[in-house]
């Protein structure tokens, strides 16, 4: 078996520190265990992607010398998610559902307002025929969700986590694809971690409950999924770090004439406990170099990349 990981941005916007470092993770398990690192572009929001944000994200992982060695577009993709989503409907596990965002958001309030979760009801599973065929005459038009199987239990061990476990009955059947006929990210990731044959993912601790719903994807497809590892999120000052937050990226960092080996070495140190430090050949070999400790007890803000006081 090839190990083979992925780093997976959309290009809405330019990479932050807490992208570089998953791609970093990836990209570095992937070296070590000579194995395969493929980007895959996830653009499948026509109106949010942007080609410059694809050039930006390409340029920037080649500036830090984390080259892929097969990069993929989702919107290249499309027959094949359309092939196994035609396969799950047929084996009834994607179903169309009609409520329009006003009533789905009232019978959250409802659910809350009586001290209920707010998982989906299955309310469209409850249609007849007739039903179906008055409400597309009327011109609404459906979504579609992933019917999650509650009699099996969901459970994997995490490489980072740990045994994880997920009752499936508390869980809304998601949403994967729009009235529009659109992509949502979950099955096409599934799909793709299928066709490229993705053995690992590390990502953040945010996507877990994705993985629990993706773990019933594969299996309705019958392949077995990735080893997933998640991590602990990068936070600043304004909390988990995202684009939308005005977190620093390379653009920032290159023209502050930081090196890309002195990110690459402290995004691979930060969340462990041994301080990791890179050679002036650290990417040609594509290894990473662990030496002695640090002598100083200076800590950096991954915001900024610049030293902050610790007590």
């Amino acid at each position: 078996m090839t190990v083979t990981t992925r780093f997976a941005p959309s290009p809405t916007g330019h990479l932050h520190v807490g992208n570089i470092r998953a791609a970093l993770h990836n990209w570095l398990f992937a070296r070590q265990q000579q194995g395969r690192f493929v980007l895959r572009i996830d653009d499948t929001d026509g109106e949010r992607s942007e080609e410059r944000f694809v050039d930006a994200i390409c340029a920037d992982l080649a500036w830090l010398g984390l080259d892929p060695d097969q990069m993929v577009r989702q919107s290249q993709r499309f027959a094949l998610y359309q092939e196994r989503f035609d396969m799950l409907v047929a084996a009834g596990r994607i179903y169309p559902a009609y409520e329009t965002t006003q009533e789905l958001d009232l019978k959250r309030k409802i659910q809350l307002g009586r001290g209920l979760p707010p998982v989906y009801d299955r309310a469209a599973l409850t249609l007849t025929d007739a039903d179906r065929h008055r409400l597309e005459a009327d011109g609404v038009r459906p979504h579609w969700r992933f019917r999650l199987d509650h009699d099996a239990a969901i459970e994997w061990d995490d490489l980072i986590r740990g045994p994880q476990h997920f009752a499936p009955a508390t869980m809304s059947d998601p949403v994967i694809r729009r009235a529009d006929g659109s992509w949502l990210y979950m099955l096409p990731s599934a799909i793709d971690d299928i066709d490229l044959r993705i053995t690992h993912v590390v990502r953040g601790e945010d996507h877990v409950s994705n993985t629990a719903l993706q773990l019933q994807m594969f299996d309705a497809m019958g392949a077995s999924p990735p080893r997933f590892a998640h991590e602990a999120l990068l936070t600043g000052s304004e909390g988990k770090l995202s684009k939308r937050l005005g977190s620093l990226g390379v653009v920032h960092f290159r023209a502050a004439g930081i090196e890309p080996q002195a990110i690459v070495a402290l995004l691979a140190r930060l969340g462990t406990s041994d301080p990791v430090v890179t050679d002036d050949t650290m990417m040609a070999d594509d290894t990473m170099m662990a030496e002695e400790p640090m002598t100083d007890d200076v800590e950096t803000d991954p915001m900024t990349m610049e030293p902050v006081e610790t007590q």
